[in-house]
């Protein structure tokens, strides 16, 4: 039943101007160094929203459930509790801004009223607080009421994000390239200054040369082309450090790992086994997820 409610925020160009203004004011807290890295999850392997948001919902809905249901012993600990979430609340906000930077269009859109939702959520939440110091513990319940209610709106509309959209999600988690030797078709001959386009199975794959050891050639370096944070094309990036940098957001992939080098990417980016004999450049990949590999 909310399905044409997302629809509108999804179309409404209002708020891609909104959300410039606000990107505008938040992109240089955030910056492109460290503070990014932490705050986009390269650490954690996967985005840190998801995760950092757990403190200030378990404070805020714990607070209120007691509230609910602990009579007037349960004010000293719910009053605990909700300052507990609402002093976590920054640094949830703090991670969720940081991933909705790279995002734009009607995610950009969605994510502009996510934002909104929680921010009021914590005002309230705040407010809540502030009246249980001054023993005014009737408003202060219903402030944390309301508080509940834009948390719960919050939390759908992240859902929707998440689940509807992926933002957050690895972009390559459902593509699936050879485990078998296959020919990879070169757009031009590899280098080591900048990537190259391939292609097998149908699969763009970005391709840089790699540096002979002791004078004896080896086998290319070669990774799926779509990055993993947002789906940039990495065969149009550039190499720096032994990475492949994305033209979009600028994470870097370590060359022979896939490993994040560099965020706002969190998950690494998968990479092939090469052979070149028969004067073909040939991949494959062992892959173990089902989802991958398509596999029921």
């Amino acid at each position: 039943m909310f399905e044409p409610l997302i629809d509108r925020i999804e179309a409404d160009e209002r708020l891609s101007d909104v959300a410039g203004k606000l990107k505008s004011k938040v992109e240089p807290l955030v910056g492109n160094g460290t503070v990014r890295d932490v705050l986009t999850g390269r650490w954690l392997g996967h985005p840190a929203h998801p995760a950092v948001v757990i403190a200030p919902l378990a404070g805020w809905f714990g607070g209120t459930l007691l509230d609910l249901v602990g009579g007037s012993s349960a004010r000293v600990p719910a009053r605990r509790l909700i300052g507990l979430g609402t002093a976590a609340a920054m640094p949830a906000a703090m991670t969720g801004a940081a991933e909705w930077l790279t995002t734009n269009s009607a995610e950009e859109r969605v994510g502009t009223v996510h934002a909104a939702l929680a921010d009021g959520a914590t005002v309230m939440y705040a407010t809540s607080w502030l009246l249980r110091m001054r023993r005014r513990d009737r408003l202060a319940i219903a402030a944390g009421l309301v508080g509940a209610s834009l948390a719960g709106a919050t939390a759908f509309i992240g859902g929707h994000l998440s689940f509807r959209r992926g933002v957050g999600v690895t972009t390559v988690a459902f593509q699936s390239g050879p485990t078998e030797w296959t020919t990879l078709e070169l757009d031009d001959e590899p280098s080591t200054d900048h990537p190259v386009s391939g292609t097998a199975d149908g699969i763009p794959y970005a391709v840089v040369a790699a540096t002979p050891s002791n004078g004896a050639a080896k086998p290319p370096h070669v990774m799926e082309s779509r990055c993993s944070h947002r789906g940039g094309p990495l065969d149009d990036g550039s190499v720096v450090d032994g990475c492949i940098e994305c033209p979009w957001h600028g994470a870097r992939f370590d060359l022979e790992t896939g490993e994040v080098r560099r965020g706002p990417a969190a998950a690494p980016q998968p990479v092939y086994d090469v052979d070149e004999s028969d004067g073909r450049t040939k991949i494959r990949r062992d892959e173990l997820g089902a989802l991958r590999a398509n596999v029921s």
